[in-house]
């Protein structure tokens, strides 16, 4: 089962990256949430999916009868899921505003704090020190 999951944690990590590196600002958040869940999924599935005893009762004390699963992991991940919903939901918000603003979602475009330089900008932006 172990594998399976590491196959599937593998796809989601290559689909976030490929989501990520599009230029489109929304595409990027979505592959974010992606590698958030690729990164619980990780944490879950290291806390082993079967284990034979109760990770916080030691050995010889009476202990719930049957298999438990481990609730660390489990309280790591319900942590990072909240965090990740509270970080998707600021992101979403910031996409909005600079949607709101600038008009378009494509990166390349939103260069309000930068703009480009045109060809006379260009020729008057020489470093200092270089003759003309």
């Amino acid at each position: 089962m172990e594998s399976v999951l590491a196959l599937l944690i593998g796809v989601m990590v290559a689909a976030s990256v490929y989501l990520m590196l599009a230029r489109n600002v929304l595409r990027f958040l979505f592959g974010l949430v992606l590698l958030s869940n690729a990164a619980n999924l990780t944490i879950f599935t290291a806390g082993r999916l079967t284990p034979a005893a109760p990770p916080l009762v030691p050995e010889g004390m009476a202990g719930p009868v049957g298999v438990v699963a481990n609730a660390l992991p489990q309280a790591l991940v319900l942590t990072a899921i909240v965090i990740g919903f509270g970080l998707f939901a600021f992101a979403l918000v910031l996409v909005y505003r600079g949607y709101q603003s600038l008009g378009t979602l494509d990166s390349d475009a939103m260069r309000h704090a930068e703009p480009k330089l045109t060809a006379p900008d260009a020729a008057s932006a020489k470093p200092k020190g270089e003759a003309s």
